[in-house]
C-alpha cells in the first residue's frame, strides 16, 4: 500500500483506527481503505451511524458556542481525533479571538495531522498523549503555553469515553482531570447509549468490529455516564440526547436515529476538593 504524505513513517497501514473511521464518517479524506471498510462493516449493523457521527459534531458546536457566552475561552480538547470541518479551534475562534484550544489523541496519523493544520495557528496546539494518563496531559509544554489552569477550562470528551474500558476506570480518570481544573471551568461529553431509541437489531455487528480493533464501543446506562459529572453541576437541560441540548431548531426535525446516546454541559463547582 502507498503511504501518503500525510501518514507518519511507523504506523501500521494494515489496521484500522478509531479516529480514521470517524473522519471517514464525516466525510474527511484522512483515511485509508482498511478504515472505510471497517467503517463500512459498523455502517452495516447500525446504519444511522454518520446521522449520529453529525449529530455528534453539532452538539460540540453549541456547547463551545455556550462555554464561550460563558466567558470560558479555554478548550482542552481530548481524544480529538482527526482536524476535519468545524473543529474545536475553529468555532471557538469565529465565536472569540481570544480563545485557546490544545487538542490530545494518542494516534499517531490524528497527531501528525493536527500538527500540519495548526503550523500557522499560534492560538492552538497538540498533545500527543493519552486520556488515561492525565499527567501526560497536564503538564505537557502545549497545555503550558496555552492554557491557564487557573482560570476556567472546557474539557472536552466528545464521542470518546465509550471506548474506555470500565477496568481502565474511566470515572477516576475524568476526576483528576476535573481537580485539576479551576472551579468553574465545563465538562463537555458525548458517550453511546440508547438514549430515547433502542439500538438497531445489528448493533452487535457493530460493536464487534471495534472489539477486533482493540477498541471496544461501551454503550454505558444514563446512570453510569451521569457518574462523569460528579463534582460537577449539570447545566441545562442536564444529560439528553444530542439534539435536545441547547438545539437551534426543533429536536423533532432531526432524524430518529441521532436520539440514541447522550449528551451533556457540566460545571465544575466553586468548592475544591
Amino acid at each position: 500500500m502507498e503511504r501518503p504524505a500525510w501518514a507518519p513513517q511507523g504506523i501500521d497501514l494494515t489496521v484500522p483506527s478509531v479516529s480514521r473511521i470517524y473522519d471517514y464518517y464525516l466525510g474527511g479524506s484522512h483515511n485509508f481503505e482498511v478504515d472505510r471498510e471497517a467503517g463500512r462493516k459498523a455502517i452495516e449493523g447500525w446504519p444511522g451511524l454518520p446521522k449520529i457521527m453529525q449529530a455528534n459534531r453539532a452538539f460540540m458546536r453549541r456547547a463551545i458556542d455556550y462555554a464561550v457566552g460563558e466567558g470560558v475561552t479555554q478548550f482542552l480538547d481530548i481524544g480529538s481525533g482527526i482536524p476535519t470541518f468545524g473543529n474545536v479551534h475553529e468555532v471557538a475562534l469565529a465565536a472569540t479571538p481570544d480563545a485557546r484550544v490544545v487538542y490530545v489523541d494518542n494516534d499517531p496519523v490524528a497527531v501528525a495531522h493536527s500538527q500540519a493544520v495548526l503550523q500557522d495557528c499560534e492560538q492552538a496546539d497538540v498533545v500527543s498523549a493519552d486520556f488515561r494518563s492525565p499527567q501526560d496531559v497536564l503538564l505537557s509544554v502545549e497545555v503550558e503555553r496555552l492554557l491557564d489552569l487557573e482560570k476556567p477550562v472546557a474539557l472536552m470528551l466528545v464521542a470518546l469515553l465509550h471506548f474506555i474500558e470500565d477496568k481502565d476506570d474511566p470515572w477516576k480518570t475524568v476526576g483528576e482531570f476535573v481537580d485539576a481544573l479551576a472551579p468553574g471551568s465545563l465538562v463537555v461529553l458525548t458517550h453511546a447509549g440508547e438514549g430515547e431509541t433502542r439500538k438497531p437489531a445489528g448493533a452487535e455487528e457493530t460493536v464487534n468490529v471495534y472489539r477486533n480493533i482493540g477498541s471496544p464501543l461501551l454503550l454505558r446506562s444514563r446512570d453510569e455516564v451521569l457518574r462523569f459529572f460528579d463534582g460537577c453541576e449539570l447545566v441545562e437541560p442536564g444529560l439528553v440526547s444530542m439534539p435536545r441540548w441547547r438545539p437551534d431548531s426543533p429536536p423533532e426535525q432531526e432524524e430518529p436515529v441521532t436520539f440514541h446516546g447522550y449528551a451533556g454541559v457540566g460545571r465544575k463547582s466553586g468548592l475544591t476538593g
